[in-house]
């Protein structure tokens, strides 16, 4: 049985379909929404604003605060409650070391442009390769 499903999302239509097929297949399941912020650099651009932070995790939270709001409702159109997360790191890396504490992770293919397709894929796959957890990609 499911218990605890973490679905990664990020600002795309696809992050989107994988929550929204999460809340679906697995409605009586702990469904955490997690949101994983670049690592600090001052090279990065929306992770920049990180490494300028006093408070990091602060900072982390207050760049996913729409998002995670967004994802909020979603949930709410299923009448479901959902808990959200906010890490700072390497999207794919983080996403795996938190894998281990779900029995599923669901997560979005992307069908954007090719860079975007190039990308996210690669994380996509660097999950799907690592995680301890069984991997659903949505469409």
């Amino acid at each position: 049985m499911i218990s605890r499903v973490l679905v990664p999302m990020d600002e795309s239509e696809m992050a989107e379909r994988a929550l929204r097929f999460a809340l679906e297949a697995h409605p009586d399941a702990e469904i955490v929404v997690l949101h994983v912020v670049g690592q600090p650099s001052s090279m990065m651009g929306g992770a920049a604003g990180l490494a300028l932070a006093d408070d990091t995790e602060e900072a982390a939270r207050e760049q996913a605060s729409d998002l995670l709001e967004r994802a909020r409702e979603i949930a709410a159109e299923s009448g479901i409650e959902i808990e959200t997360d906010v890490m700072a790191g390497h999207p794919a890396r983080s996403v795996v070391d938190a894998s281990e504490e779900f029995d599923v992770v669901v997560i979005g293919s992307h069908s954007g442009s090719l860079a975007d397709r190039l990308l996210v894929g690669n994380i996509a796959e660097k999950i799907v390769r690592g995680s301890a957890s069984p991997v659903t990609v949505v469409r």
